[in-house]
């Protein structure tokens, strides 16, 4: 399971996996949404642990970049695309840790609350 963190981006299914995982505390990672909130409000993957809406970016970025670099951080949103642009830059600048949930929540089929 470990090796899934390993990866740039992970599928729905690997996202489960790793959600079951991460309650066996054999794993450990942030699930980070950068959609905006009133998208987050309207339905978000259960596990999601912070909302970091893409629109303010330049004020979280920076400060969520230092505290998280040496952790496995999983960017999500709703198709992939924004999590994988927030994903690159955070790579670019050094944050080996970051990786896209790719097909976002509208590809994901666990648990959605609202």
């Amino acid at each position: 399971m470990q090796s899934l963190l390993q990866q740039e981006n992970v599928g729905s299914e690997e996202l489960e996996m790793l959600f079951e995982a991460r309650g066996k505390g054999e794993v450990d990672f942030l699930l980070v949404d950068v959609r905006e909130e009133y998208e987050y409000n309207d339905g978000h993957i259960k596990g999601v642990d912070l909302l970091k809406p893409t629109t303010q970016f330049q004020q979280w970025a920076h400060d969520f970049l230092t505290e998280t670099k040496e952790k496995k951080v999983i960017f999500t949103c709703r198709t992939g695309s924004r999590s994988a642009q927030v994903q690159q830059i955070f790579r670019q600048h050094g944050h080996n840790g970051a990786i896209n949930h790719y097909g976002g929540i509208v590809t994901y089929s666990g648990i959605i609350e609202r």
